[in-house]
């Protein structure tokens, strides 16, 4: 069965989508193609880096993307995914042949305040809670846990 894609969008492709997109090819890569792209995008957060490398995940190296770039490409998501807040989902495209657009809104750890401890801390806090989301959707969707 060939795998299924899978496009994560946020405002910046640094954080969010990156770690969504790493956690799902981590948790059930064999079933679905993770890619993630975003609106205006911008450069890997750091702290997203290192949050992601305390569960052995290397996304150090990965580059970001727009989403209309990726929209233009013409390839075909069954499921497109936004982690932004409900105001900035709106501006994402509608890709043609979509099946199932989910919505899971997280803070954006590029507006965290605070010491580089404080704000590594409220990424881990994101990061687990897509984590758990990623999980579910797996839980839901991948054909081991159907078997």
């Amino acid at each position: 069965m060939p795998k299924q894609k899978v496009l994560f969008i946020c405002v910046h492709n640094s954080a969010r989508s990156q770690m969504a997109a790493a956690l799902l090819n981590e948790t059930c890569g064999e079933f679905f193609e993770p890619q993630s792209a975003g609106l205006e995008p911008g450069t890997i957060n750091p702290l997203a880096v290192e949050a992601l490398q305390e569960l052995g995940i290397d996304i150090s190296k990965n580059t970001t993307q727009r989403v209309f770039d990726v929209w233009k490409s013409g390839q075909i998501f069954p499921f497109v995914v936004t982690v932004c807040s409900e105001a900035d989902a709106e501006g994402c495209p509608i890709f043609a042949g979509v099946t199932t657009r989910l919505h899971w809104p997280f803070a954006d750890p590029s507006k965290f305040t605070g010491t580089y401890e404080e704000r590594l801390e409220r990424t881990r806090r994101v990061r687990d809670q897509i984590r758990a989301k990623i999980d579910s959707f797996c839980d839901e969707h991948c054909v081991a846990s159907k078997v």
